[in-house]
């Protein structure tokens, strides 16, 4: 065999090892996906579970509303300020260069808030917030074995710990979005006010507002509110590591949230096309 026989059986061959590797990653990324969409799948179900056949703990219900809500409280009300004031300027800007009557922009702004916008943007808030929190804690539990200590009492750890930030996450997100909305509103006819002259009483149309919308807004609420524990708490729950793990499982369920939030922003405002065009 000549010299440049032997080059060119010993070079790589286009197609073999190099397309090879990059399948085997991306069908490791893949089933890395499958398993943990299976894990928060099992995470839910279980969830739910203990929600009809749990144990009963009122007080610790108390304090996670309070440390979902109170806590986030002034992080939602000054973000979701803001945005109103961004979101409300840029609108009116771009509609004067379209028609000088400005007279919708309240009743069209407070449909978006509320079908859509305030749902969204709280609940992706929330995700950095809350979310980072679950996982933080239960993941801090899982590598100092507090939750195998609760596996060796025969109490499972999604009763313990998942449930009731289940239950308070729901509650408060809701409550918290509610206030997020009027906050944004007030935020927005204040900037309509400031720059566009349009009067408090003409910002606040409710004319394009109906039921269809206000169902889909606290649709977003409930499915966002019990998205974030679930999803923060299977990562919280899959940690592995000393305090290395924990920051990965922080991290991890922030991501996971927000994709989750963005997911189902799709499903139920696709779902209410069809249901309330």
């Amino acid at each position: 065999m000549s010299s440049a026989e032997q080059a060119y059986e010993s070079s790589p061959k286009e197609g073999t090892s190099e397309e090879l590797g990059l399948l085997g990653e991306l069908g490791a990324t893949v089933l890395d996906l499958l398993d943990g969409a299976r894990g928060m799948y099992s995470v839910l179900v279980r969830t739910l579970y203990y929600t009809a056949y749990g144990r009963r703990e009122p007080g610790a219900l108390v304090h996670y509303m309070y440390e979902i809500g109170n806590k986030s409280l002034f992080f939602l009300t000054v973000v979701m300020g803001f945005i109103g004031m961004i979101l409300v300027y840029q609108a009116g800007v771009q509609a004067k260069r379209v028609i000088p009557d400005l007279t919708l922009l309240g009743a069209t702004y407070l449909e978006l808030l509320i079908r859509d916008l305030a749902a969204s943007i709280g609940a992706l808030m929330l995700a950095t917030r809350v979310g980072a929190g679950i996982a933080a804690e239960i993941g801090s539990m899982v590598v100092t074995e507090q939750t195998d200590a609760l596996r060796m009492c025969a109490a499972d750890p999604i009763d313990y710990l998942i449930k009731p930030r289940f239950f308070a996450s729901i509650v408060m997100t809701t409550v918290l979005i509610i206030w997020s909305a009027a906050v944004a509103f007030a935020s927005g006819m204040v900037t309509a006010y400031s720059f566009f002259d349009v009067a408090p009483r003409t910002f606040c149309n409710l004319s394009l507002v109906d039921v269809g919308d206000l169902t889909i807004g606290l649709a977003k609420c409930v499915a966002y509110g019990a998205a974030i524990p679930v999803v923060s708490g299977y990562c919280g729950l899959s940690t592995f590591g000393g305090s290395e793990g924990v920051g990965w499982a922080t991290t991890r369920a922030v991501v996971n949230s927000s994709l989750a939030v963005i997911i189902l922003n799709f499903f139920i405002s696709g779902a209410g096309v069809f249901l309330f065009p």
